[in-house]
């Protein structure tokens, strides 16, 4: 029998004991202050999370690729980060990659016993080709979930760097990944639903690896998302906004800036800014490994 009982995240939360006793807003006022705490443990862990961010724009610059593993809500999470960083970034939609236990369907609907599986994993991992350039992340709020595990297993076999996230010390897959990052944000308020606090934290830490790692591959300059894909009319507005706001133009200019730059937000601020024409900004960004600021100071 798996022994639970000294898993943080499966203990109960003396605040909550009378939850089916509170009223709404008390609910709230618990969950909220619950929620406060999340932070608090991040804020402990934030050099193994710096950690984090300069081996996943290590493996992105020579060549890999971010491989996100989990089981239930945790997979969900890797999932949802990978997804929304092709509409972010505008990076290929294999290159970050979330893996959740029982495939794409256990996204919308549990799948029952995936997650115990000690050998998913490592054959979804060879079904995408894993390379020792790619960089793979395990997450799992218990810290303890078979797919995890031996999918950082197979990793570490060929040669990846590896991170496990758990919200428990000295976790397992910890034990088994090169770089651990686990953030303790105590009992839930509903005793063992991980989905809570251990899901916000793990949110938290893959919004700062991917923003992190696609900084460091110049998918941003100043503060803004200069790679943005205009997949529909609010991001061709954003597209506009964030080249007046790099350069000063008008409205006018920036929208004819970005049909002369075929839709890429970098190559018609490249142009404004140093007054090139199209095939000249693609080779200076090319020269300055696609940041703005570099090609600038060029």
């Amino acid at each position: 029998m798996i022994d639970l009982a000294k898993l943080t995240t499966e203990q109960r939360n003396p605040n909550s004991m009378n939850l089916d006793q509170m009223t709404p807003l008390e609910i709230a006022e618990t969950m909220n202050s619950e929620d406060m705490k999340v932070i608090e443990a991040i804020k402990e862990v934030l050099p193994q999370i710096s950690k984090a961010i300069e081996l996943a724009t290590n493996s992105l610059k020579n060549g890999g690729r971010i491989i996100y593993l989990g089981a239930g809500t945790s997979g969900r999470l890797g999932v949802l980060d990978a997804a929304e960083c092709p509409p972010t970034f505008g990076v290929s939609p294999d290159l970050v990659v979330g893996l959740i236990a029982g495939g794409e369907g256990a996204f919308i609907k549990a799948v029952e016993g995936a997650e115990d599986s000690t050998t998913l994993c490592a054959e979804e991992l060879k079904g995408i080709n894993l390379d020792k350039k790619d960089i793979v992340i395990g997450l799992a709020a218990s810290g303890r979930t078979p797919y995890v595990v031996h999918g950082l297993k197979y990793a570490n076999s060929i040669g990846c760097e590896t991170v496990a996230i758990a919200c428990t010390r000295n976790s397992e897959i910890g034990k088994e990944a090169k770089l651990q990052i686990e953030p303790v944000t105590g009992p839930e308020v509903l005793t063992g639903s991980t989905r809570l606090k251990a899901g916000t934290a793990q949110k938290l830490i893959l919004n700062m690896i991917s923003t992190g790692s696609m900084v460091g591959i110049g998918k941003v300059y100043q503060n803004l998302m200069v790679d943005v894909q205009q997949t529909n009319e609010k991001l061709k507005v954003r597209a506009q906004n964030i080249t007046m706001a790099s350069t000063g133009c008008s409205r006018e200019e920036a929208e004819k800036k970005l049909a002369e730059a075929k839709g890429e937000v970098k190559t018609a601020i490249i142009m404004i800014l140093l007054n090139l024409d199209y095939q000249a900004a693609k080779e200076r960004l090319q020269e300055s490994e696609g940041k703005i600021r570099t090609a600038i100071e060029k």
